[in-house]
This record gives structure tokens, sequence and C-alpha cells, in this order.
């Protein structure tokens, strides 16, 4: 988990303006979209189902005036409806788009997408996959903010908006109200991600499974970018980490990290980041939280039991972290998902 990997103070449950009280993602289709990006939603959201088996959002592909777009791959999308979706949304999706270069240099956004931005309701949850952050940073939604995106395109988009605090080394960015994403494939973690936030850890593992994706990605950008491949005598972390995977319970210090892995301390730890995007401790409570989550959101052990399963100790220790991590105490973590347990 990533230092901007946040999460939102409360974890709740969504409902939304959607048919049968189901929360309603639009996804704003741009002219020159990628049809990958464009599907995640679709796909990822598509898989979220209660226990009854019942879709638990509905989601509406559209575009700003409710006419065809084309795509960056021959073909064109007839949407199912115009801006009045993303007026009426609950979470707005923008996958990125290949035809507003002007956007790479901090120009404005076309008019009628400004227009149809205007038109998203306070309180509405916006997301962007990809470079699909230029369009929300474009429309002055990401300033101030933490965001996310390609780490390939960071250093371009850092200058075009200075104003964002752009870090390029994480999979995606959890702001409350405002998440970005970085490139392709971490839409999915996003979404995934989003409908954990909204109906937890089971609901979430059942959608992953029917898109045969992981659930949760360790680490972040950085083990994807382009670096020079080392020597094949050059050894990794990836043995010691399945390792302590295997001993999350018991206390693993650095340097039985770096013992197992047959390096000295400080080239562990930098190998470690650069192969992971964070450092051994982080990535150790990182594994250790979720751990918890689990046991919190589908089991009723007490939390000191809890605590020790997931390798801290104690309760207070477990307390102290998911208050860092997530702003939130275990029981209240537990209240939000198991309400008939609290």
């Amino acid at each position: 988990m990533s230092e901007e990997r946040t999460e939102p103070a409360e974890p709740t449950r969504r409902t939304g303006s959607g048919p049968d009280g189901r929360h309603l993602v639009a996804v704003l289709a741009l002219p020159g979209f990628p049809p990958f990006e464009l599907g995640i939603p679709s796909r990822v959201f598509g898989q979220a189902v209660d226990d009854a088996g019942e879709p638990l959002y509905e989601v509406v592909v559209c575009t700003v005036d409710g006419r065809p777009v084309p795509s960056d791959s021959g073909f064109t999308l007839q949407p199912a409806a115009g801006a009045e979706a993303l007026a009426a949304a609950d979470t707005v999706i923008v996958p990125p788009t290949h035809a507003m270069p002007e956007l790479a240099l901090g120009g404005p956004l076309p008019a009628a997408v400004a227009d149809a931005i205007t038109r998203i309701r306070p309180g509405t949850r916006l997301v962007s996959i990809c470079s699909g952050s230029y369009v929300l940073a474009a429309a002055g939604l990401l300033d101030g903010r933490p965001a996310t995106t390609h780490w390939n395109l960071a250093p371009e988009f850092r200058r075009a908006y200075p104003r964002v605090r752009v870090d390029e080394d994480v999979l995606f960015v959890d702001d409350g109200d405002v998440l970005t994403s970085a490139g392709v494939a971490a839409g999915v973690d996003l979404c995934l991600h989003l409908i954990r936030r909204d109906h937890g850890a089971a609901i979430t593992n059942r959608a992953a499974r029917m898109c045969v994706v992981p659930p949760w990605r360790d680490g972040g950008q950085a083990q994807y970018i382009d670096r020079p491949v080392p020597e094949p005598t050059v050894a990794t972390t990836t043995a010691t980490r399945a390792w302590a995977l295997e001993r999350l319970a018991e206390p693993v210090t650095l340097a039985e990290l770096a013992a197992h892995a047959r390096m000295s301390l400080r080239t562990f730890t930098r190998r470690f980041r650069d192969e992971v995007g964070m450092t051994p401790v982080q990535w150790l409570t990182a594994q250790r939280l979720e751990v918890a989550r689990q046991l919190l959101e589908s089991s009723d052990l007490p939390v000191d039991l809890v605590a020790h399963r997931a390798g801290f100790g104690s309760a207070n220790s477990l307390r102290q972290h998911m208050r860092a991590a997530l702003g939130v105490s275990p029981i209240a973590y537990r209240r939000t998902f198991q309400p008939a347990a609290a």
C-alpha cells in the first residue's frame, strides 16, 4: 500500500440513483478513446453482485451530446446516453482520450466537454483511468490534490498541471471523492478498490474471480517503470516476499528479510523498493492490514486475536496502524461491514 493509496475516513456501503437503488456509474466516452480502458468499468462493476446475485451497480456509457464517438481503434461507439447521465450519476469515470493533444500542454478542454463536466452534481465521486487524469486536471478538479497517471506521462503531466501533486509510483490514488489510476490495467485495480470501499472484501473477491484478476496487486507502478535490465546473476526479492507472506503472524525483522534474500540491509532495501515501489516495512504493514481487514469483515474474532493473526501483536498496535492508514478503528471498521456483529 503506497503512501498515496489512501482510504476514505469511514468505508461505507453505497446505494445510489440507478434502478432499484443501485449505484449509478456514468462512463464518459470522449473521441479517440481506447476500447480496453473504456470497457473496464462495465466489466468490473458488472461482476459486483450481492449474496442473492443482484447487481450492485448500474453502468451507463455516455458522450457529451449523446452522439456516437470514434475510438482510437477504427470503430465508432454508439452511447447509451448524453451528458444527462453525468448529472444523474453517483460516480463519474473518465477513461483516456487520444484526440485532445492540447491537454498535454495544459490547454483548455473543448467547450462541449467542459460544459458536460459542469453538469456533474456536487458530491459525485470522480474517477479517471490512465490519462483520463488530463481531463480532470484541465477542468481544475485535481488542483492541490494528490493524483497519478501513467508513469510514462508523469513528467509531461507535471509540467502541464503544476498545481497537481503527481505520484507516478502508485497504481492509484484515493483522495476521497476524487480518485485517479495509473496506466491501463491499473483501472481494474481502482474499480476493484471502489467495490471494496463500497461493499467489502467478499463481494470484491467474488468480482475479481469472475474477471480472473487478483483483488489486490502488491506495490505500485515503480515495478513497471522501464529500467535497465539487471544481469542474470542479480538476485531479486520475490522469494523473500513469498517467505514473509507465510509468516505474517510472526515478528519478521528487516534484518531477517535481508538475510533470507542473502543481501546486505542496504542492498535489500534498495532492491525491494525498486521492485515493489515501497519499503519492506511499508509492504509488511500493508499485507498485515489486508489480513486484518479480511478478518474484521468476515469473522467475529475478538480484535486481540485479529491483531495476533495479522502480525500486529496487540490490539493497540492494530488500532494505531488502522487509524494511521484508514482513519478508523478496528471496531468501527467491523461495524461498517458487519453491523450485526458490532
